[in-house]
């Protein structure tokens, strides 16, 4: 099954430090992991395949009511910022048939690992923020999502939790 994107590359551009320049090719599979890592953990399977069911059935025509308010007023701000903390690791890096390489610029210099952990973890507050908002508007309106309560087996229950903790060893 095709893959339906929650956002475009502009909804990105328009609401993170990314540049309007950038090759899409560089930040698209982000977009993609993380809608399948966060997005998918915090709406559940159920919930989470019914969005893209709708949205790839009719070039999202078909997404109304409560679930296009969800996708537009909570899914998106999360997708974008959960895609930011994914993408910003790999951001200075590309790899070629030459192997692995660092970009520079002629008129920039490069940030250090420290700088970078600390965009991740602005991303990662937004990206919080926003899931609980989308974790609130769905409990307080839970018939609305009735997939949000269904999943069973194998499917990914939602995760009701929206603190990232740190990982414990």
């Amino acid at each position: 099954m095709a893959t339906a994107l929650f956002i475009s590359r502009t909804d990105l551009v328009k609401n993170t430090i990314v540049s309007g320049n950038l090759d899409t090719d560089k930040f698209i599979q982000f977009i993609k992991i993380a809608q399948e890592i966060h997005i998918r953990n915090y709406l559940g399977s159920k919930l989470y395949d019914k969005i893209s069911i709708d949205i790839l059935g009719t070039g999202g025509a078909s997404l109304t009511g409560a679930y296009l308010t969800l996708v537009n007023d909570y899914v998106q701000d999360m997708l974008i910022h959960y895609a930011m903390v994914d993408y910003l690791p790999f951001a200075a890096y590309q790899v070629s048939n030459g192997g692995v390489f660092k970009h520079t610029s002629e008129n920039a210099i490069s940030v250090d690992k420290n700088e970078v952990d600390y965009l991740v973890a602005k991303e990662r507050e937004f990206a919080e923020y926003y899931t609980r908002r989308m974790i609130e508007y769905v409990t307080y309106n839970i018939s609305s999502f009735p997939e949000y309560n269904t999943n069973t087996n194998e499917d990914v229950h939602p995760d009701k939790d929206s603190l990232f903790n740190g990982w414990v060893l």
